[in-house]
């Protein structure tokens, strides 16, 4: 079944990518990983969207993950260090999967790319937890509400870490962190969004899911640091989806930077991160 029963808004054609957006794309593809001893690394497409699986023999569970960069920087090799070690503590394969990037491809071109991969993915492995982090955390958070919307099998659960969940920038955390987040700031943010939407209302909650009904959503497990300038956009979204009768289960750890359980794997927080979310996929 094609993307018509999901009912998503339409593609709308973008503007090239600047010069200095292509260089810093480049910078970061270099960024080598370190991929955990026992797990596999391999290439693959679902519903005609390149993507990585990055799994330990025999896995008993599937995390369908969307990277995080603003929505206009990031591939999913750059996350295959950080999916190793994910995999091996939750004996699962973690789909990364390589949206389109704005500006080339602004909103919905990401989320229409991750609805076409997700259909697959079920079609391959059954029931899946979404994960992502950054962008990656909102362009999750907005399938979910997609597909409970368009009445597509659920995930079995739902995992944010650092979530952009609000491009309407009325979150006071920009103030009260601007001069404590190091990797995401108000500029960055302001710069994403008007790759990525383009024109289009920052209000809609595809766009901004803490704006949205998050009824029907399954359980969810959210991070996010002290010192991040995303800390409203997670706490916003754990209220709201609490009042709206979903499990949720959030840690919000004071000092930790932006997507600190990705980038910072050595800190003894992000070991606990990594524990908590391994168990966290084991009880769902």
């Amino acid at each position: 079944m094609g993307l018509d029963a999901w009912n998503l808004p339409g593609e709308r054609a973008g503007r090239p990518a600047p010069d200095d957006l292509a260089e810093r794309r480049k910078a970061i593809s270099a960024i080598p990983q370190q991929v955990e001893p026992g797990t596999t690394v391999s290439q693959e497409a679902f519903g005609g969207v390149p993507s990585l699986v990055v799994a330990v023999p025999d896995p008993v569970r599937t995390v369908f993950y969307l990277h995080g960069g603003g929505y206009r920087l990031g591939e999913a090799a750059g996350w295959t260090g950080f999916a190793s070690r994910l995999a091996a503590a939750a004996d699962a394969r973690i789909v990364l999967v390589d949206y389109r990037l704005s500006p080339e491809a602004p909103f919905p071109g990401a989320l229409r790319d991750a609805a076409s991969a997700y259909d697959a993915v079920l079609t391959a492995f059954g029931p899946v937890t979404v994960g992502g982090d950054s962008a990656g955390g909102g362009l999750a958070a907005a399938l979910a509400l997609a597909i409970r919307d368009a009445g597509r099998p659920a995930p079995v659960a739902l995992m944010l870490l650092s979530p952009w969940l609000d491009q309407t920038f009325e979150s006071g955390a920009y103030a009260r962190s601007g001069a404590t987040d190091q990797l995401f700031g108000l500029e960055a943010a302001r710069t994403g969004s008007d790759l990525y939407l383009q024109g289009h209302d920052p209000r809609d909650p595809l766009v901004s899911p803490v704006l949205a009904d998050l009824a029907g959503l399954p359980a969810t497990l959210l991070f996010a640091g002290g010192s991040e300038v995303l800390l409203d956009d997670a706490t916003q979204f754990a209220q709201r989806a609490a009042a709206a009768r979903v499990s949720v289960e959030a840690h919000f750890v004071a000092g930790m930077q932006h997507v600190w359980p990705t980038v910072f794997p050595d800190l003894p927080e992000s070991t606990r991160a990594l524990a908590t979310m391994a168990r966290f996929l084991r009880d769902n």
